[in-house]
């Protein structure tokens, strides 16, 4: 996927296609990070409408801006994410491994602004992402997932990514209770297609915690991260080196669980938050010279 160029604000500002890593954390243990609709998911009381070895877990989050691992997609008009996702728990064990969990679902980007319809093609539907995830999970919290997308455009702004990623975390939170982290590492590999801030298919390498208190009435998550380490990813633009820092990110999450509605509905929750982004060399570059970015979110989930 080459990156597409508009211009905007006196700089020629890249913006790429890029499924925000997440949504189907909500219910897998393995999988990828992080939306405002998986952490809002996460920390809501929990219900259990469905007991079954099939889930279904949906939700759309308006955002005022769209970054990607610190690469700026668009900040124009109103963005929304609609997504879905079903997981099945294929095995569960007293050994060392612990569970088997496959998820399979569809996370897409609507846009009005430059990318959407007012860009080039006039139509709404700039992405549409396809992944599937095998999750593993084994003692002492620690699961790993490996995770495979498509990522595409239906308004043909780029074409077709293929990646895969790898995440490795751990659940620390029956050993450290409210105090847990939850720290985890993801890589992700460009297979086929240019899909970040270079000319290279490149590979991407995150750290991150997952702090959070969730209880009947609501949630409370402060996701943090950092890109780093990148190979191919974040080049400056030009063709320049790769920068050893492509962006920090601190999040802070509120989750309201929705009640009133019957158990054989789904558990339902709104949620909102602010995301706060510091900008390396490269990605500043790609945010029009700024050094850091806001993004304000909400959205409404449901799980069954």
């Amino acid at each position: 996927m080459p990156p597409l160029t508009i211009h905007m604000g006196g700089m020629m500002a890249s913006l790429r296609a890029a499924r925000h890593y997440g949504f189907s954390v909500l219910v897998a243990t393995s999988l990828l990070t992080v939306s405002a609709a998986s952490w809002a998911q996460e920390t809501a009381a929990p219900t259990k409408p469905n007991n079954g070895r099939v889930t279904l877990t949906a939700g759309t989050d308006l955002l005022n801006a769209y970054m990607f691992h610190g690469i700026r997609q668009d900040d124009t008009g109103l963005i929304a994410w609609p997504a879905a996702d079903i997981g099945i728990s294929a095995f569960s064990g007293n050994g060392g491994l612990k569970s088997i969990g496959i998820n399979v679902g569809t996370w897409n980007s609507l846009r009005t602004g430059a990318t959407g319809l007012n860009g080039p093609s006039g139509k709404l539907w700039y992405e549409s992402d396809f992944y599937a995830t095998l999750g593993l999970g084994f003692g002492g919290g620690v699961s790993l997932g490996t995770t495979y997308t498509a990522y595409t455009s239906p308004n043909s702004a780029f074409g077709t990514v293929r990646e895969i990623a790898f995440k490795l975390g751990v659940d620390d939170s029956k050993k450290l209770g409210k105090a847990s982290l939850k720290p985890y590492g993801l890589v992700a590999f460009e297979l086929d297609g240019q899909a970040d801030g270079g000319t290279k298919e490149g590979r991407y390498l995150e750290l991150g915690v997952a702090p959070g208190i969730s209880g009947k009435m609501a949630g409370v998550a402060f996701p943090t991260k950092i890109g780093l380490g990148r190979i191919n990813y974040d080049e400056m633009p030009g063709g320049g080196a790769d920068t050893r820092c492509g962006y920090f990110s601190v999040s802070g999450i509120v989750t309201v669980p929705i009640t009133g509605i019957p158990a054989r509905l789904g558990g339902w929750n709104v949620h909102g938050g602010v995301e706060f982004q510091a900008l390396g060399d490269a990605t500043k570059a790609f945010n029009g010279g700024d050094g850091s970015k806001i993004i304000g979110s909400f959205g409404i989930g449901l799980s069954y």
